[in-house]
């Protein structure tokens, strides 16, 4: 399979909603001078959310060989309006997730 048809297959499979594709954007996050993310973001068209038509979405390679890529999934709920604050919010989520686990 490829990289659209990985993240649609994994957005119908979380979020119960068909994705059509509309853009790729690079998105770089720079945090205290430091970039903590750089990479594309691919936005899509939702059919049968109940809550938005858009969602975004990316995939990242892991250091787990039994899990070896990780596909993150955004909806287009404000705060979330464009792909930059996906990636934010995403950020935001794994930090927190980390912080629960210590």
């Amino acid at each position: 399979m490829n990289h659209l048809a990985d993240l649609k297959r994994v957005i119908r499979d979380l979020h119960q909603a068909e994705a059509r594709y509309l853009e790729s954007v690079t998105v770089r996050e720079i945090f205290k001078g430091k970039v903590v993310w750089d990479g594309v973001v691919e936005v899509f068209h939702l059919t049968g959310h109940p809550k938005t038509d858009r969602i975004y979405a990316w995939a990242h390679e892991t250091d787990d060989p039994s899990n070896p890529k990780r596909y993150v999934t955004v909806l287009h709920i404000p705060p979330v309006v464009s792909p930059e604050t996906a990636v934010r919010a995403a950020i935001i989520q794994e930090h927190k997730s980390r912080a629960k686990s210590n």
